[in-house]
């Protein structure tokens, strides 16, 4: 039988970036007979930066939006320079390029906010007017819904530069991704967690999407990587998602989880300031599969735009 030619996976250069990567190298290489001493070898990792990554002093919808931690991984993929791309699935903008698709989604991390603070063991716990800390413009919103009075200020950068701001006193508390932490080791670091029903986090936070050239969809080693309960969560996030058209100016969260055998969803979007929120439920059958998991986003997320129009839109 002829060899299996490596698969060389394109990742963006972060220490989160690299970790993730890595943790699917590894499940790639068993996938493909491989032991883990032999991962670089039939899967190596081949580090592209983005746009997102070299500008860091400012918010992504100001140079862009979340494209900008793919667009150039996704043209190594369209050239042939990579045979798939690891992302983190919050960072998938709703529209894949012609050409490409998400071919798989590993078991999902944790989708948690974590709130950490050198202080306050929780956000309600923030004196007046305290200072906190994100990029995330749903943050911002969910945040000043819940404590209008605190002073959000922007902060981008890597986790170790943001846990740097937050030792040296530029906020008083930040809010990061769990999934994020727990993958680098700094999972014992946050004081509490939001809870997901009532902050719902960033369509598909805590997942990974491996991106392939949709001609290798059907490739032996990406069903060894799938996992079906995570996809069908993710499939309804994303849904809504698209039907809000979130970008980097639309502050959305989404939270789909299986119980016994209904897939539920909570959409909500807010106005930028939070003094706004819109929210929807709903449930359907889990063994409807990925199509109807989407179409019940859609369903929900729909209403939320009849509902709020401009109002969740971040002005230009």
């Amino acid at each position: 039988m002829p060899m299996q030619p490596p698969v060389r996976i394109g990742a963006r250069g972060s220490k989160l970036s690299l970790a993730q990567a890595g943790m699917m190298q590894r499940r790639i290489a068993a996938a493909l007979g491989a032991p883990p001493e032999e991962a670089e070898r039939v899967a190596p990792l081949i580090v592209i930066t983005t746009t997102g990554d070299r500008v860091q002093d400012r918010r992504l919808l100001e140079i862009g939006g979340k494209g900008l931690f793919t667009k150039e991984i996704e043209e190594a993929l369209l050239d042939g320079r990579i045979d798939c791309a690891i992302h983190s699935m919050k960072d998938m903008p709703a529209i894949v390029p012609d050409g490409l698709a998400i071919a798989a989604i590993p078991e999902r991390e944790d989708p948690r906010d974590a709130f950490l603070s050198l202080k306050a063991e929780r956000m309600e716990d923030l004196p007046q007017g305290a200072r906190l800390g994100t990029a995330s413009l749903r943050r911002q919103a969910q945040s000043l819904h819940h404590r209008p009075d605190l002073d959000v200020v922007m902060l981008r950068g890597n986790v170790d530069t943001r846990l740097a701001k937050l030792q040296a006193g530029e906020a008083n508390a930040i809010l990061l991704a769990l999934s994020g932490l727990k993958r680098l080791g700094l999972g014992h670091l946050p004081k509490s967690l939001l809870d997901p029903y009532e902050r719902p986090p960033a369509p598909g936070q805590g997942a990974l999407a491996i991106e392939t050239r949709a001609g290798d969809l059907d490739a032996p080693w990406l069903e060894a990587v799938r996992h079906g309960p995570t996809a069908l969560a993710v499939a309804a996030e994303r849904g809504a998602m698209g039907a809000l058209e979130a970008s980097c100016r639309t502050p959305i969260g989404a939270h789909a989880v299986i119980e016994g055998a209904r897939l539920k969803l909570v959409v909500e979007a807010l106005s930028p300031d939070g003094a706004l929120r819109f929210r929807q439920e709903g449930a359907i059958d889990a063994a409807a599969g990925t199509d109807a998991a989407r179409g019940l986003g859609l369903e929900l997320g729909a209403k939320i735009a009849d509902e709020a129009g401009d109002a969740i839109l971040l002005p230009e």
